[in-house]
């Protein structure tokens, strides 16, 4: 039990919902989390169907939960400009980080 513990990986995840907008979350299982987001069985913010589909753009893995719940804390305190930036060093796709600069929708 010790051991599968010390293998369990943690994620801190980005979002791009269809709308534009942002999503930063956590979890444990990278697939069956964006197909619950997909199916409407997400966060709530992305149980809206007009974010449908939406596709991860960055994630990290962490050997703490509470490191990768720091994560997903600090992403979501962050300014419009200040994600963009965070995203542009995680080596975000060139097209839709420039996507991103041009709307002038508030991301989440």
């Amino acid at each position: 039990m010790e051991e599968k513990k010390q293998n369990k990986k943690y994620f801190f995840y980005v979002l791009l919902c269809a709308d534009g907008t942002l999503y930063g979350g956590f979890t444990t299982n990278l697939k069956k989390r964006l197909i619950a987001h997909n199916t409407g069985h997400g966060a709530k913010y992305t149980r809206v169907k007009k974010r449908h589909p939406v596709k991860i753009i960055h994630y990290e893995i962490f050997q703490e939960k509470t490191l990768a719940l720091k994560a997903e804390y600090a992403f979501k305190h962050q300014t419009r400009a200040k994600k963009i930036i965070y995203l542009e060093n995680c080596g975000v796709n060139d097209d839709i980080l420039a996507s991103l600069r041009k709307t002038g929708i508030k991301l989440k």
